[in-house]
């Protein structure tokens, strides 16, 4: 039964591409228009297909995981990339499984409520597993969020130096300035803007490993005097500050806590201050967070709508100084990622076991695709206080672009 169902869901959702699938039994089914790309998955366990016709974002990352669907790493990203695109383009799911996103989506007030207790343990969840994976596959910062491509051929560590460069070009930092860093990983953004442009930086960070990284690499670098890391919810922190930056935070919070977030930002922000927001963000209606995400990866987090943030900074009070949506920059920081995954397995594997090796590539490879095939990007929400806080145009943000050009002629 479970196969026939499950053989009347593919026929509506993979209208796109091409996809072979062979069954437990043998038999091979294929799907799509017949075009690129061309990709081939194998059903190894009948359990599989009842999971895949009940909750399938959830299923296909389990069974991949546990080995109940064989695809060859070479088939992996195209599959993915195949059934989102699919999804974009008019392919069909189910009716109950739409059913049951709407209600997660009408749930997500109490399943997203991202109490300090449950915030805490969904950051030790990711980060506190062991900095030394993240070492092996981030760049030599340790940014773990979307790069900066503002010139072909970047390496990733350009590329990470040229978003840290261009957020605070955007803070207008000055020498002296106070500046907090809202969910400050492992502190490489709060060390460059002390170190780079002599700020006074308060990291803030729920994760006991971050911390302690961060803490180490400001007294290796001999700005302990300049940089303080805390172990603490910003929604505790009382002082006020010229400047606020928070980069990959946001998606941690919760769609409940947007109001929070932003009132905080607007309590902690000086009257001339400007705050800097870097946050993945749909350019699409709202949608849940994926089941296999929320379980595996990043419990309680979830990727705002621009329609989720807009209320909110206007509740707080704040000025929309700029918006700008990156687009076409989290792929390929993705894409760097998985490579460099990818080329020490043989170290990864002394520290995980197999599933841990195929979970983490699935994530990888899932979130590459999903930028690449989805309306979804990074945001830099840059807000303030007051309307001239910020340059009315951006010209201020590439003045350093235009005298490097100038000076290479």
């Amino acid at each position: 039964m479970w196969d026939r169902i499950l053989d009347s869901v593919l026929r509506k959702l993979v209208t796109v591409g091409d996809l072979s699938v062979t069954w437990p039994d043998g038999r091979v089914s294929r799907y799509g228009s017949g075009e690129e790309p061309r990709v081939a998955a194998t059903i190894r366990e009948p359990s599989a297909m009842r999971a895949l016709c009940l909750n399938p974002v959830l299923a296909l990352g389990e069974a991949y995981m546990d080995g109940r669907i064989e695809v060859s790493d070479d088939n992996l990203r195209p599959l993915l990339a195949l059934l989102q695109r699919a999804r974009e383009t008019g392919g069909r799911m189910p009716a109950w499984i739409e059913a049951v996103n709407s209600a997660r989506m009408a749930l997500s007030t109490f399943l997203q409520r991202n109490t300090p207790i449950t915030a805490r343990s969904n950051v030790a969840h990711h980060y506190d597993i062991s900095d030394d994976l993240y070492r092996l596959f981030l760049d030599e910062d340790m940014q773990y969020s979307c790069a900066y491509f503002s010139r072909p051929n970047m390496t990733l560590d350009e590329a990470q130096a040229a978003k840290k460069s261009h957020i605070a070009e955007k803070l207008r930092i000055e020498p002296g300035m106070r500046v907090l860093d809202i969910g400050c990983g492992w502190g490489g953004m709060a060390l460059t803007l002390a170190r780079d442009y002599g700020a006074q930086v308060t990291g803030v960070t729920l994760s006991r490993n971050q911390l302690a990284t961060a803490k180490a690499r400001a007294e290796a670098a001999g700005l302990v005097d300049r940089v303080e890391f805390r172990l603490e919810d910003y929604r505790n922190v009382t002082e006020t500050f010229d400047r606020i930056v928070s980069v990959g935070m946001l998606e941690h919070v919760g769609r409940p806590q947007f109001s929070t977030y932003f009132g905080k930002v607007a309590e902690l922000l000086d009257p001339d201050g400007i705050a800097l927001i870097h946050s993945i963000a749909l350019s699409s209606r709202p949608s849940p967070t994926s089941p296999w995400i929320d379980k595996y990866i990043f419990p309680g987090g979830y990727v705002p709508a621009m329609s989720d943030l807009v209320p909110e900074v206007e509740h707080a009070g704040l000025w929309m100084a700029d918006i700008e949506m990156l687009r076409g920059h989290y792929g390929p920081t993705l894409a760097h990622w998985r490579e460099r995954f990818e080329a020490v397995l043989p170290q990864v594997r002394e520290m995980y076991d197999e599933r841990f090796v195929r979970m983490w590539r699935f994530y990888l490879v899932a979130c590459e695709t999903a930028f690449e095939e989805q309306r979804q990007g990074v945001v830099h929400l840059q807000l303030s206080k007051k309307q001239y806080a910020v340059p009315v145009t951006r010209d201020y943000l590439y003045t350093k672009d235009r005298a490097l050009a100038q000076a290479a002629e």
